[in-house]
C-alpha cells in the first residue's frame, strides 16, 4: 500500500467513525453544549466538515487562503444529514486531491501559511488534519457522556 493510499484511508475511516458518532446524536440534543463558549453538537459536526474544505483550499494554494468565501457562509443548521449531504461534494474533491498524489508529494509539497508562521509538508499538514477530525470527535463522545446518553460504538 502506497503512503498515500494509507493517508486517504485514514481519513476515510476518521470520517466513517465521525458520522456513526454524528448520527447516534438525538435530534433534541442537537443545539446543546456544555457552556456558553463551547460549539453545540451540530455546529462541532459542521466545523469539522467546514475545516476539510478549508484545509483543502490551503493545500491547493500552498498556504495562501486568499479571499476564501466558505460555502457554509448564512447556511441554516438543520440537522446531521442535511449537514454531511451539503459537504458531500467538497469530501468527494479533496479525497480526489489525495488520490492523485504521488508519494513524494507528501514531503515536497510545502504548505506556508505565512499568517499563522507555520511552514510544514504536504503530508504532516494532511495528518494534523485528520487529527482536527478525531479531537472533536472525541468531543463530541464526551458530550454526549455528559448528557448520560448512549454513545455510539466507534472502535469497531
Amino acid at each position: 500500500m502506497k503512503a498515500t493510499e494509507i493517508v486517504l484511508l485514514n481519513f476515510k475511516e476518521t470520517r466513517r467513525r465521525s458520522v456513526n458518532l454524528w448520527k447516534g446524536i438525538p435530534s433534541e440534543f442537537l443545539h446543546w453544549k456544555p457552556d456558553l463558549d463551547a460549539m453545540s453538537c451540530i455546529e462541532m459536526v459542521r466545523h469539522v466538515l467546514e475545516a476539510e474544505h478549508l484545509f483543502h483550499t490551503i493545500i491547493k494554494n500552498r498556504g495562501n487562503l486568499g479571499s476564501y468565501v466558505s460555502p457554509w457562509n448564512d447556511l441554516p443548521f438543520t440537522n446531521i444529514n442535511d449537514e454531511i449531504l451539503f459537504s458531500k461534494p467538497y469530501q468527494l474533491a479533496f479525497y480526489n486531491m489525495i488520490a492523485s498524489l504521488k508519494n513524494i508529494d507528501l514531503q515536497n509539497i510545502i504548505i506556508r501559511r505565512s499568517e499563522v508562521n507555520q511552514v510544514k509538508t504536504l503530508g504532516d499538514y494532511l495528518n494534523r488534519m485528520v487529527y482536527h477530525e478525531a479531537v472533536h470527535t472525541g468531543q463530541l463522545l464526551a458530550y454526549l457522556r455528559t448528557l448520560q446518553h448512549q454513545r455510539p460504538l466507534i472502535w469497531d
